[in-house]
């Protein structure tokens, strides 16, 4: 399970995370962050420990749970790893206690546009070129020409779209976790 690439990735990810919680105080927001201890980089536990803090039904799958230490070595980690593995590793020990639903699962395509069709988003970690460990906020797809719709952090609220095929490619690449926090947007 990565952690946001971009520095500050509080910022990228936090702020989409905010996006699809409704309109919050900038000040509740701020001190839910701090609370949080979300203040150096933002891995995908921490953003389904933001939806329970705000009291968003929430679904976690990820293929790791905790840090895979096989990313030890790798560039995008080395500045953080060792400081952020015991965090990490403490918010999974202790999420079923604070009622975040985590679940070490493989998701198929299908079961993400069924979530989609229902009118809900998902955020999803993705490699894919220059963003290596990048949140994007899933919002919709299309069958016809096999599109996923997509806002990403990077270009605001500009709706995105990809095939799935490039999208099953950035979400299953290696260091993803194929990490995906299903948000159910009525709650």
């Amino acid at each position: 399970m990565r952690e946001a690439a971009w520095r500050p990735g509080r910022a990228t990810s936090a702020v989409s995370a905010r996006r699809y919680l409704g309109q919050l105080d900038d000040g509740e927001f701020e001190g839910a962050l701090q609370e949080l201890r979300l203040t150096r980089s933002i891995w995908t536990i921490d953003l389904a420990y933001l939806m329970r803090h705000f009291g968003v039904r929430h679904r976690f799958c990820t293929q790791t749970l905790g840090v895979d230490k096989g990313y030890k070595n790798q560039s995008f980690y080395r500045k953080h790893f060792d400081t952020e593995e015991t965090r990490v590793n403490e918010l999974f020990a202790q999420a079923q206690a604070c009622k975040v639903l985590v679940e070490k699962c493989s998701v198929s395509i299908q079961d993400i546009q069924a979530h989609l069709a229902q009118g809900h988003v998902a955020i999803v970690l993705v490699n894919s070129g220059d963003y290596q460990g990048h949140f994007i906020v899933l919002r919709g797809y299309s069958r016809a020409t096999g599109s996923i719709f997509y806002n990403n952090p990077a270009f605001a609220d500009r709706m995105c779209s990809t095939s799935v095929s490039n999208f099953e490619e950035a979400r299953t690449s290696y260091g993803t976790d194929e990490d995906i926090l299903f948000v159910y947007v009525d709650s």
